[in-house]
């Protein structure tokens, strides 16, 4: 750790806008075998799917050794190395259309440090609010966490799968995906991509299945098993890496309100991500 005061970062804020063009949800509904020719000028954008706009466009000369940008800008210059996408919550307005001129406000507001079975540990949550012409689109708080870099890797105790899921498929996980997914969100981290990096430097024993990929194939699964229906709210929370070589299943477990519990399982039959959807009332679907 360094002496930096982590809190002054608390309260930062910074803007940013873009434009939702059609080539990457194109690209992105190619890369998972979904219908491309559906994002034409003035059709929806699924859930999640603005992760493909406000990419983070940093020069080359400004990338640090894990593929991120460097730490000290908006983000506080921590010097734990593992950084990862610990978990988030989402609240949808209102759709998000091909050809919409969007508009992102951040803000950091916590930082929290915390010691682990690992080491220290330090969270960082920064909520952002997308809006459209038509007005507030998506509500997004980000939890972001710090961790040193293991000599070996040990993983988290397992939580075990659903015994009895509403429902079940398979989903293919292979390094082209991960590579497509992480050039479609101009993610450099290098674990998604860099076998050697990924087993020498932070000793995990396979490229990193992206959490933001694992959220957004389980709520595409749970759309696809309730059709008309909307998704109000959406968390996910990592639990348990996923690795590309991994036989990896996506579930579905109905819950009393109406929505539904989400998770990817590895072929250990070990949770990796973990989220829940609330659906719309139906006089509400966008």
């Amino acid at each position: 750790m360094n002496d930096v005061n982590f809190q002054d970062w608390v309260g930062r804020t910074e803007e940013t806008s873009d434009q939702a063009y059609p080539t990457p949800p194109r690209a992105l509904a190619a890369t998972l075998d979904q219908p491309a020719g559906e994002f034409g000028v003035g059709k929806p954008l699924p859930e999640l799917w603005h992760w493909l706009y406000f990419l983070p466009i940093a020069p080359t000369s400004e990338i640090g050794s894990d593929g991120h940008p460097r730490r000290g800008g908006f983000l506080p210059p921590i010097t734990l190395e593992r950084r990862m996408w610990a978990s988030g919550r989402y609240t949808f307005h209102d759709a998000l259309r091909i050809g919409d001129v969007l508009h992102k406000a951040s803000e950091i507001t916590k930082i929290s440090s915390k010691e682990g079975k690992t080491g220290s540990m330090v969270f960082v949550t920064v909520r952002h609010a997308v809006r459209s012409g038509r007005g507030l689109a998506v509500e997004e708080e980000q939890d972001i966490v710090y961790l040193p870099m293991p000599k070996t890797f040990t993983p988290p105790p397992p939580t075990p799968a659903p015994e009895k899921p509403t429902w079940s498929e398979p989903c293919a996980i292979d390094p082209v995906l991960l590579f497509r997914f992480s050039a479609l969100t101009f993610n450099g981290h290098r674990i998604h991509y860099d076998m050697p990096y990924v087993t020498e430097t932070e000793k995990y024993p396979g490229l990193v299945v992206h959490g933001p990929l694992q959220a957004l194939l389980l709520l595409e699964a749970a759309k696809r098993r309730n059709p008309g229906k909307t998704p109000a709210r959406y968390t996910f929370r990592a639990v348990h890496p996923v690795f590309g070589h991994d036989r990896v299943s996506l579930m579905g477990v109905a819950r009393q309100d109406g929505g539904e519990d989400l998770f990817t399982v590895n072929g250990n039959g070990h949770v990796g991500m973990q989220a829940t959807v609330a659906w719309a009332p139906n006089d509400q679907s966008r």
